[in-house]
Protein backbone atom coordinates (compact mmCIF):
# COMPACT_ATOMS: atom_id res chain seq x y z
CA UNK A 1 0.00 0.00 0.00
CA UNK A 2 1.26 3.49 -0.80
CA UNK A 3 1.61 6.21 1.82
CA UNK A 4 -1.12 8.23 0.10
CA UNK A 5 -3.51 5.27 0.35
CA UNK A 6 -2.67 4.92 4.06
CA UNK A 7 -3.36 8.63 4.63
CA UNK A 8 -6.75 8.44 2.86
CA UNK A 9 -7.72 5.35 4.90
CA UNK A 10 -6.84 7.19 8.11
CA UNK A 11 -8.94 10.17 6.98
CA UNK A 12 -11.92 7.88 6.29
CA UNK A 13 -11.45 6.18 9.67
CA UNK A 14 -11.49 9.59 11.35
CA UNK A 15 -14.60 10.70 9.48
CA UNK A 16 -16.44 7.54 10.58
CA UNK A 17 -15.82 8.10 14.32
CA UNK A 18 -19.15 8.80 16.08
CA UNK A 19 -17.80 11.80 18.05
CA UNK A 20 -17.08 13.62 14.83
CA UNK A 21 -20.80 13.89 14.10
CA UNK A 22 -20.87 16.51 16.87
CA UNK A 23 -17.58 18.36 16.27
CA UNK A 24 -17.78 18.13 12.43
CA UNK A 25 -14.01 18.40 11.83
CA UNK A 26 -12.14 18.11 8.55
CA UNK A 27 -8.81 16.24 8.43
CA UNK A 28 -5.95 16.27 5.93
CA UNK A 29 -2.90 14.02 6.43
CA UNK A 30 0.58 13.96 4.93
CA UNK A 31 3.76 12.21 6.09
CA UNK A 32 4.43 13.20 9.71
CA UNK A 33 1.83 15.99 9.55
CA UNK A 34 -1.90 16.44 9.92
CA UNK A 35 -4.30 19.37 9.87
CA UNK A 36 -7.68 19.48 11.61
CA UNK A 37 -10.23 22.22 10.95
CA UNK A 38 -13.28 22.80 13.13
CA UNK A 39 -15.84 25.47 12.33
CA UNK A 40 -16.64 27.33 15.55
CA UNK A 41 -20.37 27.45 16.25
CA UNK A 42 -22.45 28.29 19.35
CA UNK A 43 -22.93 24.61 20.31
CA UNK A 44 -19.18 24.53 21.07
CA UNK A 45 -19.24 27.53 23.45
CA UNK A 46 -18.76 27.70 27.19
CA UNK A 47 -20.89 30.16 29.24
CA UNK A 48 -18.75 33.17 28.19
CA UNK A 49 -19.56 32.67 24.47
CA UNK A 50 -16.26 31.34 23.14
CA UNK A 51 -15.08 27.83 22.24
CA UNK A 52 -14.79 25.48 25.21
CA UNK A 53 -11.33 24.09 26.01
CA UNK A 54 -12.58 20.66 24.96
CA UNK A 55 -12.65 21.93 21.36
CA UNK A 56 -9.00 23.00 21.61
CA UNK A 57 -8.09 19.66 23.17
CA UNK A 58 -9.86 17.64 20.47
CA UNK A 59 -8.29 19.64 17.65
CA UNK A 60 -4.79 19.43 19.17
CA UNK A 61 -5.02 15.74 20.04
CA UNK A 62 -6.43 14.78 16.65
CA UNK A 63 -3.85 16.78 14.68
CA UNK A 64 -0.90 15.43 16.68
CA UNK A 65 -2.37 11.91 16.72
CA UNK A 66 -2.82 11.65 12.96
CA UNK A 67 0.59 13.18 12.30
CA UNK A 68 1.96 10.22 14.29
CA UNK A 69 -0.35 7.56 12.84
CA UNK A 70 0.68 8.70 9.36
CA UNK A 71 4.02 7.04 10.17
CA UNK A 72 2.48 3.85 11.62
CA UNK A 73 0.76 1.64 9.05
CA UNK A 74 -0.18 -1.42 11.09
CA UNK A 75 -1.78 -0.33 14.39
CA UNK A 76 -3.89 2.41 15.96
CA UNK A 77 -1.60 4.57 18.10
CA UNK A 78 -2.66 5.76 21.57
CA UNK A 79 -2.29 9.18 23.17
CA UNK A 80 -0.36 8.69 26.43
CA UNK A 81 -0.12 12.36 27.44
CA UNK A 82 -1.02 15.78 26.12
CA UNK A 83 0.03 19.16 27.53
CA UNK A 84 -2.21 21.94 26.19
CA UNK A 85 -1.76 25.70 26.49
CA UNK A 86 -4.82 27.85 25.76
CA UNK A 87 -3.50 31.19 24.52
CA UNK A 88 -6.56 33.16 23.41
CA UNK A 89 -10.30 32.62 22.95
CA UNK A 90 -11.90 31.86 19.62
CA UNK A 91 -15.59 32.61 19.14
CA UNK A 92 -16.07 32.51 15.37
CA UNK A 93 -14.53 31.29 12.17
CA UNK A 94 -12.38 28.18 11.92
CA UNK A 95 -10.05 26.63 14.46
CA UNK A 96 -7.07 25.14 12.60
CA UNK A 97 -4.75 22.67 14.35
CA UNK A 98 -1.55 21.59 12.62
CA UNK A 99 0.18 18.55 14.05
CA UNK A 100 3.81 17.61 13.41
CA UNK A 101 5.88 14.64 14.58
CA UNK A 102 8.99 15.97 16.30
CA UNK A 103 10.53 12.71 17.57
CA UNK A 104 10.11 9.06 16.65
CA UNK A 105 11.46 6.11 18.66
CA UNK A 106 10.81 2.39 18.26
CA UNK A 107 7.68 2.34 20.46
CA UNK A 108 6.89 5.99 21.25
CA UNK A 109 6.44 9.29 19.46
CA UNK A 110 6.44 12.98 20.37
CA UNK A 111 4.30 15.41 18.39
CA UNK A 112 3.24 19.00 18.70
CA UNK A 113 0.16 20.86 17.55
CA UNK A 114 -0.21 24.57 16.90
CA UNK A 115 -3.76 25.94 16.92
CA UNK A 116 -4.71 29.08 15.02
CA UNK A 117 -7.84 31.06 14.32
CA UNK A 118 -8.95 31.87 10.78
CA UNK A 119 -6.71 34.94 10.72
CA UNK A 120 -3.56 32.98 11.54
CA UNK A 121 -3.34 34.10 15.19
CA UNK A 122 -2.07 31.39 17.51
CA UNK A 123 -4.80 30.43 20.00
CA UNK A 124 -3.24 27.30 21.50
CA UNK A 125 -0.26 24.99 21.51
CA UNK A 126 0.16 21.38 22.61
CA UNK A 127 2.82 18.73 23.01
CA UNK A 128 1.75 15.09 23.11
CA UNK A 129 3.25 11.62 23.41
CA UNK A 130 1.93 8.50 21.71
CA UNK A 131 2.55 4.77 21.84
CA UNK A 132 1.80 1.93 19.47
CA UNK A 133 -1.49 0.33 20.55
CA UNK A 134 -2.81 -3.24 20.33
CA UNK A 135 -5.62 -2.47 17.85
CA UNK A 136 -4.79 -3.32 14.25
CA UNK A 137 -5.72 -0.86 11.52
CA UNK A 138 -8.55 -2.72 9.80
CA UNK A 139 -11.89 -2.15 8.10
CA UNK A 140 -13.57 -3.06 11.40
CA UNK A 141 -12.51 0.31 12.86
CA UNK A 142 -13.20 2.26 9.67
CA UNK A 143 -9.71 1.96 8.17
CA UNK A 144 -10.89 1.20 4.66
Amino acid sequence: MSSEEHFRKLERMYASAPINRFFRPALAISRGRAEVRIEIRPELFHAANAAHGAVYFKAADDAAYFAVNSLVEDVFVLTTSLDLHLLRPIAEGTLVARGTVVHEARTSFLAEAVLEDGEGRQVGRATATFARGPTRLSPGIGYA
